[in-house]
């Protein structure tokens, strides 16, 4: 019996759809998995050029406005401002989108495209705010401008970007067809997060500058939105259809105020300890980087930890996260008094050593934090169908915690009992009810306990000194020491020393050397003051007055244990960046000084740059001079030839000098002048026999024109041969301060290896310092010899003991001071320390003395006073 065809064909085509149905429903899984998958790289390559963009832009802004506190809090709170209007202004869009990835592909690429655009406009706007502000702002003028220039020049990209994380999350829970990924979405762009934070601090931006960095970052965000399009075109994906619906506002009011008060405490608490940091750690840009990575390295596995948890977010959930971030964070404040010996430990380990430091201080409350935040935005996604509302509501209070922490809890209670009322916070928001007190029993204990010791100081004393003085403020931790021999220094975040009674010499020959190279100064800038002795010095100057612009409130509140008021009564101090202070400033000045500003320092190697200087020359007067000073000992030579090669291109007549022949703390002055032109000697000469000047001038070694001119060591043409080529030090390309590693390691180096490079390196040339006259040539013979004996003088000084006591005193006198002595008999650097051992050996060893007079003599036959007394002590004639 035939059967029907219809029939059979009916049966074939229900088989056949029934075979359809089976494959599809076994490849729907397979799909959602391998689109999940396809979309982790966009998801951590987002996080990646958003903190890209975080540390460029802030440190462009750095840039325009300054490092002053109230500068810092503006920039950040205009930058986390954009990102809480984005995310409240996209929210909505987002969810309602007929397709998510093309909205987030539309908001990538306006992120690439206003990151190209800001690659000159933020520089160009960072140019005219500074003229607007003024010189001396007050404290609301400049908040409000550095708030107001990030929030509207930023404002496209930073929107955008509080608008992808929002889209993101929508994408995967399509592509996986599950409702509860915002905790791995926000682990796995927090994780990218950390990535870009050390690829462009660490790669990026050393190699590239911030132009070249910002061009990369576009181009990750292009190759994210083209990644989302591929995505979609080659899986396809499946919208919910009550999305469409209006999202609920979020029903609980206690939720809001988690949500904003865990950003305002999460970044508070970040901002105390890389506080306390930065009292034992180098400060470098490395040691920022460091940090924020650990702090990003733990949010990111917290979020993912609490998103591989599977865990619905209940109130038990969020008991036990507020509690263990409170107990994490105050584990943090136990740990900070012993970070400064971690810190030794993991010295051996460079830069990743900070890192391991920088880890132990922060993975333990910021793994905490990233759960804690995952829970949270997961209630929101589960209330409004997206979890724009929590980015938005959590980057509020992050946009203020840096005010809160540095103009209240810094002030109110110190840097470490900071996180005292950071840790309370937390506890506070523990859900009503019995289960809170049993989960907040064991953090308040431990809070109490510590809020009833005294807090730790981080501050190194010298062994057998005192802690005399502490100023502790939003800046810096600023304090006095002394050491066992009563000499006063000033300290600068625990370990980074700013001078002392010890140098008060060497900081007044700072400021006479630029003053006495000026025909006439009257008006006086310095730039950095620290002790304020450099300030003091310059004074002292007849006819001069003296304005001192120092960065840190701090330091200025501990000048009265260095200078006496009554000693500079017209002493004028402005609390101000430097940068930001010479853009603003309308004021004309014959002399401008800049201090010594440890180049591996976070933030003072914009102190460096082309652009910087420029600013400066603009502000000399007709016939000004600028004085840079740089410290030897804490610079390497790429950073010390990218220096003088910028300097040069502003002052092509700059030329190099000495400030003392020390070779434990060498200092190098770059001086250049606004109009160029020689050096009149004639003049010179006059100014140090002026009743008025010469006083004041010739205790500090300057009772001739020769001992100022021989701390001449190079002109233009030698100095420009020894730069070489390379990089210069500019605001786009910031190499110095990228070049703080090494910059670092410098300071573990004998401190006159760079010295004596430079001696060794440039050949000074008299016709490039002495004008033509008369007395060029016999003067130029003179100097000629003084700089041999000075560079050998040097080289002699480099190779005494440690300590030189006894035989190794006079073995070093016989064969470097001597020799130096007999190659320039007016080199008094010389002559007048052997003389002091000849003097000091009658009394114990006349035979020594006898025989050390004879060779002084021997090198030195115009100087009376060794065969005078040569002759009173010995009874000897040397003929």
């Amino acid at each position: 019996m035939q059967s029907d065809p219809d029939s059979a064909t009916i049966a074939s085509a229900d088989r056949f759809a029934g075979a359809v149905r089976l494959d599809t429903a076994s490849a729907r899984p397979r799909q959602a998995a391998s689109l999940g998958w396809a979309l982790i790289p966009i998801v951590a390559a987002s996080g990646f050029a958003g903190l890209g963009y975080e540390i460029v832009w802030t440190r462009q802004l750095s840039l325009a406005l300054g490092t002053e506190m109230m500068a810092v809090l503006g920039a950040i709170a205009g930058f986390f401002g954009g990102l809480a209007l984005g995310a409240f202004a996209l929210d909505e869009l987002i969810r309602r989108a007929r397709s998510a990835w093309r909205v987030y592909a539309i908001l990538e690429g306006v992120i690439a495209v206003w990151g190209l655009v800001n690659i000159w406009l933020l520089p160009a706007a960072g140019r005219a705010l500074p003229p607007l502000l003024g010189s001396e702002p007050s404290p609301a003028l400049l908040w409000a401008g550095s708030f107001a220039l990030p929030t509207l020049v930023l404002l496209p990209a930073t929107m955008a970007m509080g608008g992808t994380l929002a889209a993101l999350e929508r994408m995967t829970r399509e592509a996986r067809r599950e409702a509860r990924v915002t905790a791995g979405v926000y682990g796995a762009n927090t994780a990218g997060a950390l990535a870009g934070t050390l690829v462009s601090t660490f790669l990026l931006i050393p190699t590239l500058g911030f132009s070249g960095t910002l061009l990369c970052l576009a181009g990750v965000n292009l190759l994210c939105a083209a990644g989302a399009l591929a995505v979609e075109a080659a899986f396809g994906t499946a919208r919910v259809a009550s999305e469409a619906a209006r999202p609920e506002p979020v029903r609980e009011l206690r939720l809001t105020i988690t949500l904003f008060a865990t950003g305002l405490l999460g970044i508070a608490f970040e901002v105390l300890v890389v506080r306390l940091a930065a009292q034992v750690m180098q400060d470098t840009v490395y040691t920022f980087a460091g940090l924020l990575a650990a702090y990003l390295l733990g949010t990111a596995a917290g979020g993912l930890l609490w998103q591989r948890s599977g865990r619905p977010a209940q109130d038990g959930d969020l008991r036990g996260l507020l509690a263990a971030t409170a107990l994490a964070c105050l584990a943090t404040a136990l740990l900070a008094p012993y970070a400064g010996r971690l810190v030794e430990v993991a010295s051996l380990a460079g830069v990743f050593g900070e890192l391991a430091v920088a880890i132990a201080l922060f993975l333990a409350p910021s793994t905490a934090m990233g759960a804690l935040f995952g829970l949270l935005a997961q209630r929101v996604r589960d209330q409004r169908g997206s979890v724009g509302w929590a980015v938005g509501v959590n980057s509020l209070g992050a946009s203020i915690a840096p005010l809160v922490a540095a103009q209240l809890l810094i002030p109110a209670f110190g840097t470490w009992k900071a996180l005292l009322p950071v840790t309370l916070g937390y506890l506070l928001l523990l859900p009503a009810g019995w289960p809170a007190l049993a989960w907040s029993a064991a953090p308040a204990v431990l809070a109490l306990v510590l809020w009833l010791y005294s807090a730790p100081s981080l501050t190194r004393v010298p062994s057998g000194g005192a802690l005399l003085a502490v100023s502790e403020g939003p800046m810096a931790t600023a304090s006095v020491v002394d050491d066992a021999s009563g000499t006063r220094y000033l300290d600068v975040n625990g370990h980074f020393r700013m001078g002392g009674t010890s140098s008060v010499r060497s900081d007044y020959r700072q400021a006479m050397l630029p003053m006495l190279l000026h025909q006439a100064p009257h008006r006086a800038l310095f730039l950095g003051i620290g002790t304020g002795a450099t300030v003091v010095g310059g004074s002292q100057m007849p006819g001069v007055s003296v304005h001192g612009v120092e960065l840190s409130r701090e330091v200025v509140d501990l000048l009265p244990w260095f200078i006496n008021p009554a000693a500079a009564p017209a002493l004028r101090v402005t609390v101000a960046d430097a940068r930001r202070y010479i853009a603003a400033d309308t004021s004309l000045h014959d002399v401008i000084v800049a201090d010594l500003f440890h180049p591996a320092l976070d933030g003072s190697g914009t102190l460096y740059t082309v652009e910087h200087f420029g600013a400066v020359k603009r502000r000399l007067a007709p016939q000004g001079i600028f004085c840079q000073w740089l410290p030897l000992y804490q610079l390497d030579l790429p950073s010390l030839r990218a220096i003088v090669r910028s300097f040069l291109d502003v002052y092509p007549d700059g030329a190099a000098w000495l400030n003392h022949y020390s070779v434990r703390t060498p200092m190098l002055a770059l001086i250049g002048t606004r109009d160029g032109g020689d050096l009149d000697t004639s003049a010179l000469a006059d100014r140090l026999r002026d009743p008025a000047i010469g006083p004041v001038v010739r205790p500090l070694g300057f009772a001739a024109p020769i001992d100022l001119l021989g701390q001449y060591l190079a002109g233009p043409r030698a100095l420009a041969a020894f730069a070489g080529e390379g990089p210069r030090n500019t605001d786009d390309y910031p190499f110095v301060t990228f070049d703080a590693r090494r910059n670092v390691h410098a300071l573990t180096a004998a401190p006159w290896s760079l010295l004596l490079a430079l001696t060794r390196g440039v050949q000074p040339d008299p016709a490039e310092l002495l004008a033509v006259g008369a007395e060029r040539d016999a003067l130029s013979v003179r100097l000629s010899a003084y700089w041999r004996a000075r560079n050998r003088f040097l080289e002699a000084g480099a190779a005494l003991p440690g300590d030189p006591r006894g035989a190794a005193l006079i073995e070093a006198a016989s064969l470097g001071l001597l020799e130096a002595l007999r190659l320039s008999p007016e080199f008094d650097p010389a002559y007048g320390p052997l003389m002091s051992m000849a003097k000091s050996l009658i009394g114990s060893d006349r035979a020594a003395a006898a025989g050390l007079l004879r060779q002084i003599v021997d090198a030195a036959p115009s100087r009376g006073e060794a065969r005078e007394l040569l002759l009173r002590e010995f009874g000897l004639r040397k003929q």
